[in-house]
């Protein structure tokens, strides 16, 4: 059985945006937190680049925009031509301390091997009163527990994960889920000396709604679950000044 499409799922977010006026999908609502720290002197690292995300929209309007991913294969076909990537792994970041004002990560903490020593190098390479932004899935929502069968079955993740958002498998790498609770994120947060200055559940019940029937069972189960069971954490965490 075929999952969503991402066209498809687009429209129905726009009939769940109907339905909870005010919602807004999680990548939306991260590009309004980064545009909203820019300016023209801003330095922004886009962590966990892949072929371009948030930083391509914006580095030609800061400072320096840059990118930095452990596929090379990603980085060779970035879309940002021009915008600095170079090679490397969250937790041994190759930049001096005190370079970014901001660094972006999007689906790349549930990647991670060490998240606490990537939130300390996160740390050390953000300026005093600098911003960490990231988008993750929520390891309490149920979906979740797709992705850690695939984790199992690494076949059937590679067959999932391109359907369910859009990817090319080449863009598909293991997962692992040791940053992706609320509590791991704050523990994480505070081991590494950041400051939580935002972290949020966002709901999302489009995924599997592989028809308007399955589209209403989802948003009803949505609105039965736990507040903190929504599919994605949103978080923008501060270097204190």
């Amino acid at each position: 059985m075929a999952l969503l499409p991402l066209d498809v799922q687009n429209s129905y977010r726009e009939r769940y945006r109907a339905l909870r006026p005010g919602w807004r999908p999680s990548g939306d609502l991260l590009e309004t937190i980064v545009r909203g720290y820019v300016t023209g002197a801003s330095r922004v690292l886009d962590l966990g680049c892949g072929r371009g995300g948030v930083a391509e929209l914006i580095w030609r309007d800061v400072r320096l925009g840059a990118g930095i991913d452990p596929d090379s294969a990603s980085l060779a076909q970035h879309r940002a031509a021009g915008m600095p990537v170079v090679r490397g792994v969250g937790e041994r970041l190759p930049f001096v301390s005190d370079s970014f004002d901001l660094i972006v990560s999007i689906w790349v903490l549930e990647h991670l091997e060490d998240p606490l020593a990537t939130f300390i190098e996160v740390r050390r390479v953000l300026r005093p009163g600098g911003h960490f932004i990231f988008l993750t899935p929520n390891l309490h929502n149920p979906l979740m527990l797709m992705n850690r069968i695939g984790r199992a079955l690494p076949a059937l993740q590679r067959r999932l994960v391109p359907r369910m958002y859009g990817r090319d498998e080449a863009d598909t790498f293991p997962v692992r889920y040791r940053a992706n609770t609320e509590r791991e994120i704050r523990d994480h947060a505070r081991g590494s000396g950041l400051r939580v200055e935002e972290l949020r559940v966002i709901p999302d019940p489009t995924y599997l709604a592989m028809n308007g029937l399955i589209f209403n069972a989802s948003v009803m189960s949505e609105r039965l679950m736990p507040k903190g069971w929504g599919v994605h954490l949103l978080g923008d965490l501060v270097r204190p000044q």
